[in-house]
């Protein structure tokens, strides 16, 4: 948060210019002031008097105050509901995002999927089924993977040792058991070692599919042995997310593993505008790419070691709290409570800070056209009105007190809860 409130957005940096030709300016406008009234023979004292004015109540504080301090606020109040920041930019840019990129496991759903069916091809054993894969998840870190493992303690299933063990990035696993070559993983691995499953074993897959699980096939080089279905939860407050997302006008994506028909399952379930099924991990970038293309602006937000180079590519790289290292430091924004609200709250609360800067910045300018001219002494001829350097002081503090206030009323942002 320290970090963040120190470091510029954009706006800040344009802000830094402006206040860098605004002084210069402004100290030509004194010095023109104080030539113009000795010309016009009104005295040093008052010539003096008014280019001093000049030069006080244009005190560029307001300027320099509009930005950093809405930023600082806002990350302030971003860290207190559980929303971490990293940077000024990122807090910019996540205001004008046109696409939020979802990764399905650990972030639409929960994470801690669950076996629901084993399903059998001709004449292999459930229990064999079960020890191959329980041998061959074993060195897997993937979600599915502890499902497996905790069913398989349950069922008290003999563990047999796995070697030569291979974890083949968007496929599954494989590795020898008892001197046999097995493998496990989606029907992308199964097309990989040649083989072909049953219609009978298919039909039952897209079942499965179809309401939201995923069938994960285990096999050896010669034949496929069956599939375990696995099942993970969606969050209770995905769906409420996504149609909030949709109510900013912001478009939402899934992006997964997963097979179309599982993906299509959990998409229409949450509510999402498009589904990118089957993307293997190095693939999730170029979806990203192809999207900005377009020209949209793209946020991601994932969990994973495979969500890291798409968080890194996107213009607001969002990651869960409970995800893995790599995930955070890639990301920009961390949600701390794994809940996709948050991500709805980001976006609000970015809105708020941007519109807030510009509030600040219209009423320092607007500040600075009526004081200058008043301190000058343009409307004395007419009107015998002048700000005197004393007045002039008092004005530019009101106005940094202004901006300030302004930007505490950030403070009273309502967020999703």
């Amino acid at each position: 948060v320290d970090k963040a409130s120190a470091s510029k957005a954009p706006i800040a940096r344009l802000a830094d210019k402006i206040a860098g030709i605004f002084v210069p300016i402004v100290m030509a406008i004194s010095l023109v002031t104080a030539i113009v009234w000795l010309v016009f023979g009104s005295g040093v004292t008052f010539a003096l008097s008014s280019a001093i004015a000049v030069l006080v109540v244009s005190c560029p504080c307001a300027l320099g105050l509009a930005t950093p301090v809405a930023i600082m606020v806002g990350t302030g109040k971003g860290a207190n509901a559980g929303l971490l920041i990293k940077t000024g930019e990122a807090l910019e840019r996540t205001h004008s995002l046109d696409v939020v990129v979802l990764d399905k496991t650990g972030t639409i759903t929960k994470g801690k999927p669950v076996v629901t069916d084993v399903v059998l091809e001709n004449n292999a054993g459930e229990d064999r089924l079960l020890e191959i894969a329980y041998a061959l998840e074993k060195g897997s870190e993937h979600p599915l993977a502890e499902a497996i493992l905790a069913y398989c303690e349950e069922k008290n299933i003999v563990k047999k040792e796995c070697v030569e063990f291979l974890a083949i990035p968007g496929k599954g696993v494989e590795g020898k058991v008892e001197g046999i070559t097995y493998f496990g993983g989606n029907a992308k691995m199964v097309e990989s070692k040649g083989l072909t499953v049953s219609d009978s074993l298919l039909k039952k897959s897209e079942q499965v599919a179809t309401l939201g699980k995923t069938p994960m096939y285990f096999g050896n080089e010669k034949s496929v042995m069956g599939f375990v279905a696995v099942a993970d939860v969606v969050k209770e407050t995905s769906k409420e997310a996504i149609d909030k997302l949709k109510a900013l006008s912001v478009k939402v994506v899934m992006l997964t593993g997963d097979q179309e028909l599982t993906a299509k399952a959990i998409g229409n379930e949450v509510g999402v505008d498009e589904v990118y099924a089957g993307v293997l991990p190095e693939e999730k970038g170029k979806v990203i790419e192809e999207l900005q293309k377009k020209g949209l602006k793209v946020a991601m937000v994932g969990d994973g070691i495979n969500d890291a180079p798409a968080l890194a590519l996107s213009e607001v790289g969002i990651a869960i709290g409970a995800g893995t290292d790599v995930a955070i430091e890639s990301a920009d924004i961390i949600l701390m409570k794994n809940d996709l609200l948050d991500v709805v709250n980001a976006i609000k609360l970015s809105k708020a800070v941007i519109r807030n800067i510009k509030q600040n910045l219209f009423w320092a300018f607007f500040y600075n056209c009526i004081g200058i001219p008043l301190a000058a002494g343009v409307f004395y001829p007419l009107w015998a009105i002048k700000l005197s350097p004393m007045f002039g002081a008092f004005a530019m503090s009101m106005s940094s007190l202004f901006v300030v206030t302004n930007a505490l009323r950030l403070r009273y942002l309502k967020l999703e809860k």
